[in-house]
């Protein structure tokens, strides 16, 4: 699926995680980051012609994929969007890019809005893919949104209830998530599905409910205290969700998005659910390169 791409594996400052991913293409540095439940293959039909004008780097967060996945801290710090952002600026450092362009989907996508809040050098434009910030989503959630997002809660309940609750069921789990479970779901290829089940394993289930459990513990806090003081992302920025999505459904990005950004280039839905690489590749691919080239 990525044709042409050499795989890495490089040790983070975190001496417990090694980030895996692949880097391909020539030219300005782009960094693909992907979400909950998946791995840098999510990017599949999007990294191979953006490797045409960029080069391309496609990675496995921390917990996800065949990247590192150490046990939760009692803080959960180790898994917040903080140290998550620094893994992957720590892989850019050492394929010898000080700078680069961003684009995150779903956790990646907040991942990638830490990086831009916390490395305003590096990062020279963000590019989200279908969330709102966690600030916004945590202070304006409606119970009908906690319904279709269950998972928040679910996944952020003390250790070990979800791990257990999931244990040797990753197969149903990862794949009734990815095609049943909520709205805008769906557009997966048998070998990507494959892929994904592949990578649901247990130390994987924890990685994710650390994810949440850091979400909430370290990450919201973090946003409040930052959304107080008036710190935006400065960096040029373009904002996209699915118009069949829940971020279309429950919430107002147009209005949410200049909350929490200063300089928001582009902003508009895309014709999909909550999957826009997989499920509108093209429209996907036309947008970052028009975004990352002007």
């Amino acid at each position: 699926m990525y044709e042409g791409f050499k795989r890495f594996e490089i040790q983070t400052t975190d001496p417990e995680v090694k980030i895996v991913g692949r880097v391909g293409g020539n030219g300005p540095a782009v960094l693909l980051l992907h979400g909950n439940p998946l791995t840098h293959v999510h990017w599949h039909l999007v990294a191979p012609r953006l490797a045409q004008d960029f080069t391309v780097v496609a990675t496995d967060l921390r917990g996800y994929g065949d990247s590192g996945k150490p046990r939760g801290r009692e803080d959960h710090a180790n898994y917040s969007f903080r140290r998550m952002a620094q893994d992957q600026v720590d892989v850019m450092r050492q394929l010898g890019f000080g700078e680069f362009f961003v684009a995150g989907h779903d956790r990646g996508a907040r991942t990638a809005h830490r990086m831009a809040l916390d490395h305003p050098d590096k990062v020279k434009k963000l590019a989200s893919f279908d969330i709102l910030p966690t600030h916004h989503v945590l202070t304006q959630a409606t119970w009908q949104w906690a319904l279709g997002s269950f998972h928040w809660f679910f996944m952020a309940q003390p250790y070990d209830i979800p791990e257990r609750l999931i244990q040797g069921r990753e197969d149903f789990y990862i794949l009734k998530k990815l095609t049943a479970m909520g709205i805008g779901k769906g557009g997966f290829s048998r070998e990507t599905l494959a892929e994904y089940a592949r990578c649901c394993t247990p130390e994987n289930i924890h990685g994710v409910c650390e994810d949440y459990r850091a979400a909430l513990a370290v990450d919201m806090p973090m946003d409040t205290a930052d959304f107080q003081a008036g710190r935006k992302v400065t960096c040029p920025a373009a904002i996209y969700w699915g118009e069949k999505s829940h971020t279309e459904k429950y919430f107002d990005p147009r209005t949410a998005w200049p909350q929490y950004c200063a300089n928001i280039v582009r902003i508009r839905p895309l014709p999909c659910g909550h999957y826009p690489a997989e499920q509108v590749p093209d429209e996907v691919y036309n947008e970052l390169s028009a975004f990352f080239r002007a």
